[in-house]
């Protein structure tokens, strides 16, 4: 989820996985972790909920200079199970078999996404999460070449930016989130800014490689650019 493992998080009781299961689960606040020594999944709602402000979203200047250099070519939606078992690819996990096929049936009904950076048609790294409304869960990133994962959360938030969503859950907060600008808000808080981007319908994913990279130029002059062919371009509904 963007974040090492659970803090101060409510659990409940294992519950059957299904995509129907996590979409009411989102819309409510809560998410699954499983245990990868028992296969036990179980669901959390923080308090305080971290998210990243999109209008705040911090680059470091090396990093911007990497994507408008565009070292990688990015896409969306092109290999999303080999994005989320890249992510489980460690010593401990909370992706478990579990989750990798749920999430991945939920990918194939339009509300999970990943992210991918690519060199010489190699992944070099990645993301996916959830998609629900103008809100974005950002589950977990990877990468394989330096700075690649970073690349993909980039380019994230400029297509969430251009395609009108607002809230960006990252679950958790860590030192390295709180670079691009991540907070903890309580969860009162995010339950309403949940519930006020759950009523929005943005595009996924509206813009060019090209145009994602153009860090210098606002975000604003994207509004009703349409869906870049090839990215499954889609209005949420």
């Amino acid at each position: 989820m963007l974040i090492s493992p659970p803090r101060r998080a409510s659990v409940s009781d294992d519950f059957r996985l299904t995509p129907h299961v996590l979409i009411r689960a989102y819309a409510s606040g809560i998410f699954p972790m499983g245990d990868d020594r028992t296969g036990t999944v179980r669901w959390y709602s923080p308090d305080p909920r971290a998210h990243l402000p999109l209008d705040e979203f911090h680059v470091p200047h090396n990093l911007r200079r990497r994507v408008r250099r565009r070292e990688f070519s990015v896409t969306s939606d092109r290999v999303f199970e080999q994005v989320i078992r890249a992510c489980a690819d460690r010593n401990r996990t909370w992706i478990t078999a579990r989750i990798i096929d749920a999430y991945t049936e939920l990918h194939e009904q339009g509300h999970a996404h990943s992210v991918e950076c690519w060199q010489d048609d190699t992944l070099a790294g990645g993301l996916y999460g959830v998609d629900l409304g103008g809100a974005f869960f950002g589950e977990s990133m990877f990468f394989e070449v330096s700075n690649a994962s970073k690349v993909a959360l980039v380019h994230l938030v400029r297509q969430l930016r251009a395609g009108g969503y607002t809230l960006l859950d990252t679950q958790y907060s860590t030192e390295h989130l709180k670079r691009f600008g991540v907070e903890e808000i309580p969860r009162s808080e995010y339950m309403q800014r949940l519930d006020e981007a759950l009523r929005e319908s943005p595009t996924w994913w509206p813009l060019s490689d090209a145009d994602a990279a153009a860090l210098d130029r606002p975000v604003a002059e994207f509004a009703g650019s349409p869906p870049t062919e090839g990215n499954e371009g889609r209005t949420n509904g």
